[in-house]
């Protein structure tokens, strides 16, 4: 009877780590484009808007437009959402919106002043180029704010019956670098046990090398533990130089305090365990070398974007709730934010690590079941 014995396991972890880090052109393609996704896209999305162009038309020149017109530009020196543009024909105005050479145009009307003082409800347009809804929210919000702004009393009542929303922001902004890192994180981990514990898997065993495996007193259970022993160590590598290098782009600060370390590097164990069992499992009855290759683009669209990694789940419709329910991507996206965003601790991520914890067990008991130790 085979005993299972570490030592064996352990021969194949070696071997497998060595020919890994003799290669260094496949450590960096497991951690370069999870960092240009993490530098590009967090610099592209997510950011406020600003310089956007606006136009204005006032028919009125009124003191009441004079007063829209003077709040407009104190946006415009302060949060510098829009720069503004005096048009007087509005036609042409809303000709350079269709152009593209605005971004939106406002029309104060004739009489805009004395309906205000005659409070017969005044008006004012806002023409718009719906076609960026990105761009559009931005205008809205803003022209939203500014008009609830001019509404109020110049003398305020001494009883206030209107309701107020005090918003207590928990934490400081977030910009979208930092909010992008924990989703980077985990795709440098997918990555690198898709290149070292896929494709190399299945070039292995379409140079020989297994064979040689199989011919030695090695059990499946030794063979299946050491090849998933050194993928995740290569993805733990990768996820480790993300987390220091993702965090010192993106300004995360909180990184490297002691106590947020040691749930990081938990969390990027049992992540790499866990992914490294799923590709592992997908991979053990695979012989064609082209087979990993061609379906890498469909795992990383349907494990990475679902996962809320760059948009929240609760967007998404319900069938893909579900396949972000049981996407491991999901649970170490959630546990990666909790501690480097916000601060928390195992009372946040005891979950994400019991669920990664256990996918990583059932994957390598189905990996080790479906693997054939004969030729």
């Amino acid at each position: 009877m085979a005993y299972f014995q570490s030592e064996r396991m352990m021969a194949i972890v070696e071997r497998d780590l060595r020919k890994f880090f003799r290669s260094p052109a496949l450590m960096m393609a497991a951690m370069i484009f999870p960092l240009v996704q993490l530098i590009v896209l967090g610099n592209a999305f997510g950011g406020k808007i600003r310089d956007a162009k606006l136009g204005i038309c006032d028919h009125d020149h009124g003191p009441q437009s004079v007063r829209v017109i003077e709040s407009l530009r104190a946006v415009q020196s302060n949060a510098r959402t829009f720069e503004t543009i005096v048009y007087t024909d509005e036609k042409l105005m809303v000709a350079d919106v269709r152009k593209g050479d605005l971004n939106g145009a406002l029309v104060i009307p004739p009489q805009f002043s004395r309906d205000v003082y005659s409070h017969a409800r005044p008006k004012i347009g806002l023409v718009l180029d719906n076609t960026d809804n990105f761009m559009t929210s931005t205008f809205e919000q803003t022209m939203g704010d500014l008009v609830a702004a001019l509404n109020q009393p110049d003398v305020q009542p001494r009883v206030v019956q209107q309701v107020a929303l005090q918003v207590v922001e928990l934490y400081p902004y977030i910009e979208y670098m930092k909010y992008l890192l924990p989703g980077s994180i985990t795709l440098a981990m997918f990555v690198s046990v898709m290149i070292g514990g896929g494709i190399v898997y299945i070039d292995d065993k379409a140079r020989g090398v297994h064979e040689g495996y199989l011919v030695t007193p090695i059990t499946k259970v030794e063979l299946v533990a050491g090849l998933n022993v050194a993928g995740a160590l290569k993805a733990m590598g990768a996820g480790v130089v993300l987390t220091i290098i993702g965090s010192l782009i993106a300004g995360v600060g909180s990184t490297f305090q002691p106590a947020n370390l040691f749930w990081l590097l938990l969390l990027i164990a049992s992540t790499s365990f866990a992914f490294i069992g799923m590709m592992f499992t997908m991979m053990v009855r695979v012989n064609d070398p082209l087979i990993p290759r061609a379906i890498f683009g469909i795992l990383n669209t349907l494990l990475y974007f679902p996962s809320g990694a760059i948009y929240p789940v609760q967007a998404f419709p319900k069938w893909l709730q579900w396949i972000a329910f049981i996407d491991p991507f999901t649970y170490s996206v959630h546990g990666f934010k909790a501690v480097l965003l916000k601060g928390v601790g195992l009372a946040a991520i005891w979950p994400d690590l019991l669920y990664l914890s256990g996918f990583a067990v059932v994957m390598f008991v189905l990996s080790t079941l479906l693997f054939k130790r004969t030729l």
